[in-house]
């Protein structure tokens, strides 16, 4: 059953096998004999991809729930607390190497049973589809098919460093960043303008990106190495501040708050295991003072 829901997630055997430790015939052959035993076809094979059947969608939801409560059963009687098994956890690549990696020891020292693999993307991955059990997301959510907790807010500066502005010029009004060399990181991607306040007086200036990088690290590297001025987080950015590798630019001028938030794929119960990452997570933003 816990193969079968693999398959069905990944729409794919060999996901599944690599998933697993398995070969992809091991997989397929386990499947097969596993719909011969229920007595009716639950995926559908083609070359491109496996898709559930009808039969198979409605098994899937009912196999979802057995294994969450089996999960939730077994975390139960044991009664120490301890968790087993395997956690699947998505986020940005960036906010797991600066908030989560550096503080996750203590975590796996409680928990030695447990095996969590991280998938860390700047895109938003499909919960449902990929399997994942927890995520944690920040700006808003768009996706109706997840159940959201927010736990705190990080807020947005721009940085440069020393050398471009020495190079450059350091700009005092955002109205002066039209002559300056924009880097548009993954959270600028898709939106053409920057907005500012300052007291009463709001603002918005038009963002063309002369470097244009999907990956928030990525960015942050780019300003290091004086190519420009970089839009992030500044929990993202909090290290190279304190060193004097970035410097904050405009820092009169407040820009957006977005939310940080845990989410759960909604349609099944979560496991113990992803609500105890998901509580971990929040106590790690609330201590960290880059975070709102």
């Amino acid at each position: 059953m816990q193969l079968f829901v693999r398959v069905a997630r990944s729409g794919s055997f060999t996901a599944a096998a690599r998933e697993t430790g398995m070969t992809q015939p091991t997989v397929s052959r386990i499947i097969a004999a596993f719909e011969k035993q229920i007595g009716v076809a639950l995926l559908t094979r083609s070359t491109r991809a496996v898709t559930l059947t009808e039969a198979g969608t409605d098994y899937l939801a009912c196999a979802e729930a057995i294994l969450a409560a089996l999960d939730e059963a077994d975390h139960a009687a044991r009664g120490t607390g301890e968790l087993r098994g395997t956690l699947r956890v998505a986020m940005s690549p960036s906010f797991a190497v600066r908030t989560v990696l550096p503080r996750l020891q203590g975590f796996i020292d409680k928990h030695p049973k447990l095996r969590i693999q991280f998938s860390l993307d700047d895109a938003r991955q499909d919960l449902i589809g990929e399997s994942v059990d927890v995520a944690v997301r920040i700006g808003a959510l768009s996706d109706s098919t997840v159940v959201a907790r927010k736990i705190g807010a990080v807020r947005r500066v721009l940085v440069a460093a020393p050398s471009y502005l020495a190079r450059a010029g350091t700009p005092t009004a955002p109205i002066e960043l039209a002559r300056h060399s924009l880097i548009v990181g993954p959270a600028g991607r898709g939106s053409e303008a920057w907005s500012f306040r300052s007291g009463g007086t709001s603002t918005t200036v038009r963002v063309e990106g002369r470097i244009v990088i999907d990956n928030a690290e990525g960015a942050t590297a780019a300003a290091v190495a004086g190519l420009g001025i970089v839009s992030t987080g500044q929990g993202s950015v909090q290290e190279e501040l304190e060193a004097g590798c970035l410097i904050q630019v405009l820092p009169d001028w407040e820009m957006a708050i977005s939310d940080i938030q845990v989410v759960l794929p909604a349609g099944r119960a979560a496991k113990a295991s992803a609500r105890a990452f998901a509580d971990f997570i929040a106590e790690q933003v609330r201590a960290i003072g880059s975070f709102v």
